[in-house]
Order: C-alpha cells, then structure tokens, then sequence
C-alpha cells in the first residue's frame, strides 16, 4: 500500500481520501483568517492529488459558488483563489497542460460571475446602499478578479485566440474608470474602502501580467493602455481620481510596453521576424507624438520629480530615512523611483525629441534663484535632477565643465537653508556627470569642493550627497591618485566623522562603503590614516549584531585594510580573526549573510599575514564544514586551503590535512572539470610544499587520480594535472608509485590483470597526452618522470613504449633548450632555459618588490622546487647510458634503431652515446 510521510506519521490511502471529502464538506468557517489557512492548506494538497485522487475538488467548489449561500460563496471562491494560483505554479510540460484545459472549462463561468459581483457594487456603491453589501459584493468581485487574473497569465498559450479572454482585457479598462468614479463619490461620502483601491490595482495588475506573460497578445491592446495611463497620469481630470498606487501602476504599464524586448524591430526593418513587432513599434510610434512626448516630459519634471511637503517634513526630523536610496526593484511600489525610471525609459526611447525639450528647461532654471523663493527651488531641483538622469544621452548638448565651474561652483557656496535642496542636487549632479563628461583637469576642483560640502556645520543629506558624488568620481576611471592625493586625508577624516555621526545602519553601511572604497583605490597611502577607523570597527560590529548587512559593509571595509596595510595589518588582527571566526562558521545562522565576505577576508589575512600565529591556524577548524556546506564558494575555499599550505606546510598538512584531503576527495564526483583542476592545484601544491607529508596525505586520493587517468574520459586541463601529480609522485617517491600501480590492478581485475598491463596502459595515455600539454614547466616535469622509468628496473612495457617516451623527451628538450647556433651539433652549446642555477635564489629586496606575504612565500616556494635546477638533458643521458650498461650494447642498439630517424638525429644534439 502507498504510504505518504508527515513527520513521523503515515497516512494510508483510505485516511487521505477521508481528509480530502472532509476539507469540501463545510464553506461556513466564520473566522477569516482561519479560513484562509484552511484555503492555503486545500491548495497545497490540491497541487499533489488534483485531478487524479482529487476530481471532484474543481466541481465542488463551483457549485457552492453558483449557490445563495453569501459565506459560503466568498470561501468557496478564497478557496479556489487558493488552489488556481497554486496549480499555476507547477511548471512541468503536462502540469501546465492540466491547467490550460481547467482554464478552458471555468473561465467563461468566472468570467460571468466576476461581472456579475463588479456590477453589484457599481449599482450599490451609485445607489447609496449599505456599506457592508457594498464591501461584501465588491470582496468577492475581488477575489474573482484574481483568479481571472492567474487564469489569463497562466492558463492560455495564446490569449488572443480566446474571445472570453481578450473580451475581458478589453473590459478590464472600462472598470477601472467607473471603479475610479466610484471611489471618489465613495470618499465624497465619507466612506474610506481599501478592498477598492485593491480592486482597481489589481486590474491594472491584469494588464501587466499579460504584457509580460503574453507581449505578442497585447500588441493591439497598446493604444488603449498608453492613452489610459496618460490620461490618469498626465492630465488634471485623470489626476483628479487616480490616487499614488495606481499611478505607480500605470507608469509601470507604460514603461513595460516602451521595454518589452518583444517590440524591438531589428536595425533593419524588413529584418524583423516577427509582424507584430512591426505592428507594436508602428502602435508606440503613433502614440509619443512630440506634443504627447514633450507633455509628458515637462509634467515628469516640473510635477512628479518636485519635492514633496512630506518629503522635505521627512529631511527636517530624520534625514537619513530621506536620503536613503531604496534601491533594487522600488520602482514597482514607490513613486518617485517610478517616475525617475520611465523618464530614462521615454528619454533612451524619444532622445532626438525630448533632449531639445530638456534643453531648454535647463537653460530656463540653471542660473541661481532666490533663496527664499522655495517653489523656484523646488522646480530647479527637479530640472537638476532630470539633467543627470539623462547626463549620457544630453553629452553632445551640455558643456558641463563650464556649467560646473560657474553656476554650480557658486551654488555650492549659497548657504540659505532652503538652498540646501539645490546644494544637495548639485553634488548628486557633479556625482553622475563626473563619470560622463568632466575634464580631468576639473577633477581636483571636484574634490576640494566636495571635501568642503562634507564639513560637519554642513546640512547631513548634502554631506551624505556629497559622499556619493565622491566615491563616484575615486570609481571613475579617469581616476588619478596622485590627484586626489593633497584631498585624501581631510576628506578620510569628515566621512569617517560622518560616519559616527549618523545613527541608522543603512546609512552606516552607506558611509562605510565610500570609505572602503577609498581604502582600496589609495592603497598603501592611506595606512597613516586608518588608526582612528580601526579602533572604532570593533564596537560597530558588536552594535549591528542584528544587521547583517552592515557587517558585511564592516567585512568589506577589512578586506580592504588588510590589503592597504599589508604586513601592518597585525594591528587588526585579532578583530579580523574574531570576525572570520564568527562568520565562515556555518552553525552560526548569521553565515548565510556573512560567508562570502568572511571567506574574501580570510584569504585577505593569510595573504598579509607576516606569520602564522596560533588564532590564524585555529580558524582552519571551520574550513571542512564550510568546504561540505557552501559548494557556491568552493574556489574562495580552495585558494584559502592553498594560502594555508604556503604559509605553514608542516603544521597547517599534520593538523588539518588528513580531513582537509578526505572532504576535497568526496567532492571530486560531483565537479565539472574546471572544479577538478582546482582541486588538483591544491593536491600539487601539497607535493611542494611538503613533499613526503604532502605525498603521504594525498595516497588515498592518488587511486582515484590513477583510476580516472587510466579511463582516459577526462578533458585536456584535468588530463594535465592528473599527469602532473602521478609525475611529480613517479619522481619523488617511486614506492609510492608502484603501491598505487598495485591497488589501481587490485582493483581493475584482481588476478586477472597483471600489473605491468595497468602500467603499460598508463604510459600509452601519458606519451600519448603529453604533447598537448601547453605549459614547458609540466612537460619538463613529465620528461623527468619518463627519464626515471629507463632504470634498472625498467619492466618491458616501459620498452614497449620507448620510441614514443624518447620522442616526447626529445620535443620538451627542443621547447626548453637554446642553441647558441642550432647549426652548431656541438652539444656543450645547450643550455635548459628552465633551469635555475644552484646560485640563484630571491633575495630580501626582491622579496620586498614582489607584492604581499602570500606572493612572496609563493616565490621562495618556486625556488625551492629542485626540479627547476635539474638537467633534463644530463638525466636522459644518465639514464640512457645507465640502460645500455644494464641490457648490453645490442639490445640498446636494437631499441636506438626503434626510434624515428628525425627523433633520433635530434636525441644526438643533447646526448653523446
């Protein structure tokens, strides 16, 4: 019997069946909120058993629905809101069938029913009826409406092909502006419904949603919705009866029709695939006539981008709320970053139209104005504000260095309390020219002038302001430090006053940021500077333990002074290990936040860090959970792991390297070949840096490695490293080669495949890969490899393949060799350019000259790799003159004349026999 488990219980069939008839049987559940519950927990078991155990749900819920019952017709309709909009989250092939033929089965019905409820109201609401059946016909006619609305978006392929479906999109317009109407004698009344705003929001939801959903659908449906929309946004008797949400609404429906990639003709007209793409591009055309355009431009400026009283109230009593930017997506529910965003939209769109149009707004309001004339300042704020949000498309119209120092210079210096708004609109206007269009010999005016808006007697939005405009001019890159070098500690000294000074933690972050920023693009110049910050981080991380997001800011603001202070940055130590500590710790909660930035810290600290110290070595206890836990940030986690190895092999391999190779050895099933190859650096460098210890930890993985290379299915780069590591083992430590050779044949067939066959096998695929390898260091090594197997104990498979092993030591030897005449077969004349003399070695002051810590630790590693200083030429004939001693003279003779006549002609250069 099926089973199906809920917690620790197990409902049979005959139980679920039983719960199912039983959640249909009662709509009277009087308690609204317990009726949703009840609506939501229908819809999640409909998503799993309707229609095959659960047929009779649909039908039921529309016959109570088609009944008298008042209640239980409102929650019988809750809950087929419910279950619609559940079933048309499933995304899979035949689930989004099921839905369109249950769209195609009740949408007449809901369709009807919906008028039906839409027209009671208009009738009750016109008629002065009771307000309780007005709200009571116009909940229903709500909830009806949503469930259209999940029915168009989701339940028709093509909804231009239903008649009931573009009959409502047509109507949709209609009810909005009698629904409008109503409101406002609704409110005439003194009656105050939010369920009506809801309603005529969520029609114009409708037309968005099918936008989205269904461009090609609404093409004929585009003159209606931009006369619509211009109608209640841009003139007095629409604005007399929209309210702020829907206008949000319809400035959204305007930009989606300007931004659907759907309208776009290709450059080429008769290139465009598609007509209805013609046809809608032909329909927006039509509309933004250049009267319709520069209406609707000069009312964007002059009417919405205007400060608002509650605005300018809300700078006066918490001027950090004001100035906050909301960011992301805010321009779906709030109106200012609406309108800001469809300007930008219309003004990409219609430039040849409206840039005169901007132009002469500007020209009309850039002088100064009178400090007490506070409507003059407000529509000089909102043309500034239009200028800068149209600074690339206006490049060619506006010569900005002149503007920025006349008028914009000397508005700065206006210290009316009003002009306050154009002080603060300045500086946000010098920030987004800056990056467009200011010469670079403007650029330390810029900075004395923004240092002087940051002084403390200044209004905090315009230092905020000027924040940002600075912090956009150190991004730009354009940017000069040695420029802004004389600047860069008074103006380190008021952000970091400033940043004491606010109060709330996005404006913190906000400040911090700007701050970190200027700790990364100063570099070293800043280190005199960073005392004062550094002693103060501390208690602002114990302050926002419950904002996340401005210790991230915090985190961020480390990494960069870790890298400005270099090997000075022991002074943040303990800070910065406590940090790392708490957020690469994933048992806490607070590393789903912090964890990328920690992890970007602690690569920060061990690659500054002088030495290792006992609190840097712990924190390497959080590095297994954090590599088997956070997969998105595994190459952060792998160059940690190796920036450990480089720091302290011996103590960082003997206490965390045995678990540390166990975790990366579980997770090679489950990489791509580019996370392979990053796995393998670490297993290489483990060989390096600790050649025994590091061979000995990687034993268990050298298996799987010999396995994988002798299945041959790997890409080239993963190939590479395989033969890198079983190179560097072969040379090093020969038993530990032949132990793996004998448990890689154990494994491949017991006794029935010989070892020398598993060996064989691997030589063929390493002669055979060899020569794509790109890199001559790699192939040197592997040359020295292939040198060590013509020994003494050389089995014949090694024999076998001696033509191809001289070949590919002969080719490393013609990439790494120079010939002072390569006429010349004298072979004293060859000298290895790879080799590194016995004598070189990185002195101190190149030390100094070669970056951080880490870079450097990295050099001296690479210098006390031996393989650079050996010989491949002097090891081939050792090993070649060692081989004939051992076999005799014929035998040698007979494999010499095994190799290619060129191969052979080529080996004399480099050895002598």
């Amino acid at each position: 019997m099926v089973l199906i488990n809920i917690g620790e219980k197990m409902l049979q069939n005959d139980e679920k069946e039983f719960l199912r008839q039983r959640l249909i049987v009662n709509f009277e559940e009087p308690v609204n909120q317990l009726a949703i519950q009840l609506a939501a927990l229908i819809a999640k078991i409909a998503r799993y058993d309707w229609p095959r155990e659960w047929r009779s749900l649909i039908p039921t819920l529309l016959d109570v629905i088609r009944g008298q019952n008042p209640l239980a017709q409102h929650r019988a309709l809750l809950i087929l809101h419910h279950v619609v909009k559940c079933l048309a989250s499933k995304r899979l092939v035949p689930d989004r069938r099921l839905f369109q033929e249950l769209t195609s089965s009740v949408f007449s019905f809901i369709l009807n029913v919906w008028n039906t409820y839409t027209e009671s109201f208009l009738i009750m609401a016109s008629n002065g009826a009771d307000t309780n059946q007005i709200q009571e016909a116009l909940e229903k006619a709500l909830l009806l409406l949503r469930i259209l609305r999940t029915l168009i978006v989701n339940g028709f392929n093509k909804p231009s092909e239903s008649h009931d479906a573009m009959s409502f999109l047509e109507i949709v317009f209609e009810r909005a502006r009698t629904c409008l109407e109503c409101r406002k004698t609704l409110i005439s009344r003194g009656i105050q419904m939010e369920v009506c705003d809801k309603f005529i929001i969520h029609l114009t939801k409708v037309l968005i949603g099918v936008l989205e959903m269904h461009p090609f659908c609404y093409v004929e449906l585009i003159p209606t919705s931009l006369e619509f929309s211009v109608f209640y946004c841009f003139t007095e008797a629409g604005q007399a009866l929209a309210f702020e949400r829907f206008v949000i609404q319809c400035l959204n429906l305007m930009k989606g029709i300007l931004l659907s990639t759907y309208y776009k003709p290709a450059k080429v007209l008769k290139d465009t695939k598609n007509p209805l793409t013609l046809r809608a591009n032909q329909l927006r055309q039509e509309f933004f006539t250049p009267e319709t355009l520069a209406e609707i431009c000069s009312r964007l400026v002059t009417h919405y981008f205007l400060l608002t009283p509650a605005e300018l109230e809300l700078w006066d009593t918490d001027p950090e709320s004001f100035v906050v930017d909301d960011g992301g997506e805010s321009w779906k529910y709030s109106l200012r970053p609406c309108t800001e965003c469809l300007f930008v939209v219309i003004f990409h769109h219609f430039g040849e139209v409206l840039v005169p149009v901007l132009v002469e707004l500007m020209q009309r309001h850039h002088q100064p104005v009178d400090p007490n004339n506070l409507h003059a300042i407000l529509v000089k704020d909102a043309v500034y504000n239009a200028v800068g949000l149209a600074a690339f498309d206006l490049y060619d119209e506006v010569n900005f260095d002149q503007w920025f120092s006349t008028t914009l210079k000397e508005e700065l210096k206006i210290r009316s309390n009003n002009y306050r708004i154009i002080r603060r609109r300045v500086c946000w206007l010098i920030g987004r020219w800056t990056t467009v269009k200011l010469s670079t010999e403007l650029r330390p005016e810029l900075y004395k002038l923004m240092v002087e808006v940051l002084s403390p007697e200044e209004d905090l939005g315009v230092r905020l302001a000027a924040s940002d405009a600075l912090k956009l001019a150190i991004d730009d890159f354009q940017f000069n430090p040695e420029e802004f070098s004389p600047y860069l500690e008074p103006a380190f000294s008021l952000l970091f006053s400033l940043l004491k000074e606010v109060k709330e933690c996005d404006t913190k972050m906000y400040v911090l940021y700007v701050l970190s920023f200027m700790i990364e693009r100063a570099g070293s110049e800043i280190n005199p500077l960073v005392g004062a910050l550094s002693s103060y981080l501390p208690a602002l991380w114990q302050e926002c333990e419950e904002h996340n997001m401005l210790r991230c800011a915090i985190i961020s603001t480390l990494v960069h002074l870790e890298k400005a202070l270099g090997s000075e940055s022991v002074l943040i130590e303990p800070l910065v290990v406590g940090v790392i500590a708490l957020s690469c710790d994933v048992n806490q909660n607070c590393h789903v936040y912090l964890l990328e930035d920690g992890l970007r810290l602690w690569l920060a600290l061990l690659q500054n860090a002088a030495a290792p110290t006992l609190a840097i070595m712990e924190l390497a206890k959080n590095l297994p959970a954090v590599l088997e836990k956070s997969f998105e940030h595994l190459k952060l986690c792998l160059y940690i792991v190796q920036a450990y190895v480089i720091l302290s092999p011996q103590e960082f391999l003997s206490q965390r390297g045995a678990i540390i190779i166990e975790t990366l050895r579980s997770l090679l099933g489950d990489l791509n070949s580019e996370g392979v190859v990053m796995i393998m650096t670490v297993f290489e460098l483990c060989l390096c840096a600790s050649p025994r210890q590091g061979a000995e930890l990687i034993k268990p993985v050298l298996i799987t490695i010999f396995e994988n290379m002798y299945k041959e299915e790997e890409v080239t780069m993963t190939m590479t490293m395989y033969l890198s590591i079983v190179a560097r083992v072969l040379w090093f430590y020969k038993d530990i080669f032949i132990q793996v050779i004998s448990e890689l044949t154990r494994k491949m067939g017991g006794n029935e495949v010989r070892e020398e066959v598993v060996l064989g096998e691997i030589i063929r695929i390493w002669v055979n890969r060899m020569p794509y390898i790109p890199l001559l260091e790699r192939r040197k090594l592997l040359a020295l490899a292939l040198c060590s197997l013509l020994g003494p104990d050389s089995p014949p498979c090694v024999l076998h393949y001696f033509p191809l092993i001289i070949s590919n030591i002969v080719g490393t030897l013609n990439d790494i060799t120079k010939l002072d005449d390569i006429k010349c077969e004298n072979i004293g004349y060859a000298i290895e350019s790879l080799s590194i003399s016995a004598q070189s070695s990185p002195s101190q002051h190149d030390d100094e000259e070669y970056g951080n810590k880490h870079e450097q630790r990295k050099r001296r590693l690479d210098f006390s790799d031996p393989l650079p200083s050996i010989s491949l030429k002097d090891t081939l004939q050792n090993q070649l003159l060692t081989l004939r001693r051992l076999i005799g003279d014929n035998q040698f003779n007979q494999l010499m004349l095994t190799l290619h006549p060129e191969i052979d002609k080529e080996l004399k250069l480099y050895v002598s026999l």
